[in-house]
């Protein structure tokens, strides 16, 4: 993981800014990551034990995977409970970063009204939660939240292009409401809170099964099984390593309390799909075919991120490019994929 007393350099003001972080980081709380089991949260649970802090992970494991978390157990700071945030949870905290719900199409739609339920009754329960112990919040909104985008890049003053009755909607519609309830919370009962959209992220300890693009094509890639690209490859995608995204996330926590967000946190370098498949076959050196299949409804066209507002007030943009990143993620699937066979040669 990315750490933060290297990551800024520079002039004085970035210094300073850098300053603030690492006294922010390095006053104890005790802080829940909900859904820290999952791909972002068990990284944030890491880098914030490896801060000296005491960190309670929530999850439900609908996706999240213990062997995420497992290694963190090392720490005496560290707590696992199985909680669903749809029901309500009474804990001291200093902090919360609220990261509890399905993010890929398949896993969010297998089950849309509770998709719906964790994005709305979960973030009122974390918000009540906030109110009651004087906590500052973070929600993880996304880049779904502008649908399919008429305005490109992706400012956070658009309003989006958003189905409100289509497959997507329980996850689109389900942040848009989200967000509303941490902005009447704070209007209304000052919460603090910090909302980060969140645009495609990819990394290590990603699920093999997630349906997410980038995890599909390594997958089939390893296996030498056909690459599907969904459309004729031209729709676009910006891809963000793992740990750039979690250094923007403890930057945004740290700001001060008047930086609400909403604010981007995304890789700006834009990518076709095709590109993207054709970068898994050269790194990977397979001999997969592409194939095409019909374009899923309301699949956005275009996404790019705008991130000035997060580089004027954070000093943070991307350090990973695409390649470095896939490779690593590459390694990730083959030692999952090369463990797998080998349970399954002891089965037999």
């Amino acid at each position: 993981m990315t750490n933060l007393k290297n990551v800024l350099s520079g002039n004085l003001e970035k210094l300073i800014y850098e300053d603030s972080v690492l006294q922010r980081l390095e006053i104890q709380k005790r802080i829940l990551v909900t859904g820290g089991a999952g791909f972002l949260g068990s990284h944030l649970c890491e880098l914030l034990l490896e801060a000296g802090h005491q960190v309670i992970c929530a999850d439900n494991f609908s996706t999240g995977m213990r062997q995420n978390v497992e290694h963190l157990k090392r720490f005496d700071g560290f707590r696992l409970i199985v909680h669903d945030v749809v029901e309500p949870i009474d804990l001291d905290v200093d902090e919360i970063y609220n990261l509890a719900c399905p993010a890929s199409p398949p896993h969010y739609q297998a089950d849309p009204i509770h998709t719906t339920k964790t994005c709305v009754l979960g973030t009122l329960n974390m918000l009540e939660l906030a109110a009651r112990y004087g906590a500052r919040i973070f929600q993880a909104s996304t880049s779904e939240i502008y649908g399919d985008p008429q305005i490109h890049p992706q400012v956070e003053s658009y309003w989006g292009n958003v189905n409100t009755f289509g497959p997507r909607s329980c996850y689109d519609e389900g942040k848009r409401c989200a967000e509303t309830l941490l902005f009447d919370f704070h209007r209304a009962r000052q919460v603090e809170i910090k909302v980060v959209r969140i645009f495609n992220t990819y990394g290590p300890r990603m699920r093999p099964d997630d349906g997410r693009v980038v995890s599909n094509f390594i997958v089939q890639a390893l296996k030498g099984e056909d690459i599907t690209i969904y459309g004729n490859g031209s729709q676009t995608r910006s891809f963000c390593f793992v740990d750039d995204l979690i250094d923007g996330i403890i930057r945004v926590m740290a700001s001060p309390a008047s930086l609400t967000g909403p604010i981007n946190l995304g890789n700006p370098a834009e990518f076709t799909i095709g590109e993207l498949a054709e970068q898994v076959i050269e790194l990977t050196g397979s001999r997969s075919k592409i194939v095409y299949r019909p374009l899923p409804v309301d699949d956005p066209r275009q996404r790019r991120p705008d991130i000035s507002l997060a580089e004027r007030e954070l000093g943070w943009r991307p350090r990973v490019d695409l390649s470095a990143g896939l490779a690593q993620t590459i390694g990730h699937f083959d030692a999952l994929l090369t463990q797998s066979d080998r349970e399954l040669m002891e089965v037999a």
